[in-house]
């Protein structure tokens, strides 16, 4: 019997000792085991979840040539981009990154959409990677729309144009340059026949950022092309190629809505966060206008723009204190350079000389970077 225990007791050291070593080998073998395959999609509309919140599409739209993306741990890369369409059309597709709604496909746990006037801000981070063998544009995208959609086309995009290369061009024509989130940007302004495009171009090729997308949209809505009571429905990181591609990719991206921005400006009882002083002077055919706008709120305003629609028949013949642009129609008044800061409870004042036709009216409404302000 001592001899059984004496045995047992050697059993269960050899045991404990097998367990042990094969515990170990397991973390090993899990240590070293290989990452995740990465994951390729060549179907024309082909899609994939990555970090568990955003969709990688391979979004091949405008051509039957082969196009494959490879979707990575953190964005994805191009892997094959065949054929080519002419320069002076649309592009062939759009391999991107999202974050929200895009024809019905929602990434998982999106805030969007979202009413504009509800988020507080939109954090983004994008790393790109070029090549020089390609005529494309490196192209963030942002989708606002005046309801919460989730398909189909939205009714005003804003392009930010991180870099091409070739002979290509935003939709529309050159309407000016504007500072927005602390770079300068080349403005392109049109229509593609779907929806209104509102392009921002960098001037030389930025390869990573961060920002707040909020302050793109609020320059849009400045400009007439959103409200306040808009929705954002998604945000998207990619690349326009009209010739080859292969080799593009999209490093890392990330993307946040933080709503909770309080109500509505616009809605009754709501505080008026600026307020609008818009004197006049009129003779037959003609008049001036001058205009204070005052910053009701409990922070300075950077970059100030406000935004107001002509009443019909009234055009701008020339401006001082801003620019003011275009001359008729929905315009925007823009800080000038070295006087763009309205401080809490200050104000800036700037004014033109226009003509009219018919009766003299004045505008109804503004806007102070996307802000409904109230009328003196």
């Amino acid at each position: 019997m001592p001899r059984l225990r004496h045995h047992t007791r050697t059993m269960r050291t050899v045991s404990a000792a097998l367990l042990t070593a094969l515990a170990a080998l397991a973390a090993l073998l899990t240590a070293t085991a290989p990452a995740q395959a990465d994951t390729t999609i060549c179907e024309q509309y082909g899609s994939t979840v990555i970090q568990g919140r955003y969709v990688v599409q391979n979004n091949r739209w405008g051509t039957s040539a082969t196009q494959c993306v490879t979707a990575t741990d953190t964005g994805f890369r191009v892997a094959q981009a065949d054929g080519s369409v002419p320069t002076n059309g649309a592009p062939k597709s759009y391999p991107s990154v999202f974050n929200g709604c895009h024809y019905t496909n929602c990434s998982p746990g999106t805030a969007l959409p979202a009413r504009i006037s509800g988020i507080a801000n939109a954090p983004t981070s994008i790393s790109y990677g070029y090549v020089d063998n390609a005529v494309y544009n490196a192209s963030y995208d942002i989708w606002l729309d005046p309801t919460p959609r989730t398909d189909g086309v939205n009714r005003t995009e804003i392009m930010i144009w991180f870099n091409k290369v070739g002979q290509i061009q935003p939709i529309g024509s050159q309407v000016g340059t504007a500072t927005v989130a602390g770079r300068t940007w080349q403005v392109w302004s049109g229509g593609n026949g779907t929806n209104d495009v509102l392009s921002f171009v960098a001037p030389s090729a930025i390869s990573s950022w961060s920002f707040d997308v909020m302050d793109f949209v609020r320059a849009t809505v400045a400009r007439g092309l959103a409200g306040n009571d808009w929705y954002l429905t998604s945000i998207q990181a990619g690349f326009e190629p009209w010739q080859n591609g292969a080799g593009l990719a999209v490093h890392s991206f990330s993307s946040t809505v933080n709503t909770g921005g309080g109500s509505n400006p616009g809605d009754p009882g709501a505080p008026a966060a600026c307020t609008v002083s818009y004197a006049t002077n009129v003779w037959p055919g003609g008049f001036t206008a001058n205009v204070t706008v005052t910053n009701n709120g409990p922070a300075a305003i950077e970059g100030w723009q406000l935004a107001f629609t002509l009443p019909s028949g009234q055009r701008i013949g020339n401006a001082w204190n801003a620019s003011v642009a275009p001359s008729s129609g929905a315009v925007t008044a823009t800080a000038p350079a070295g006087n763009t800061r309205i401080a809490a409870g200050g104000s800036q004042s700037f004014g033109f000389q226009g003509s009219y036709s018919g009766a003299f009216a004045q505008p109804d409404a503004f806007r102070l970077n996307g802000t409904s302000c109230r009328t003196a």
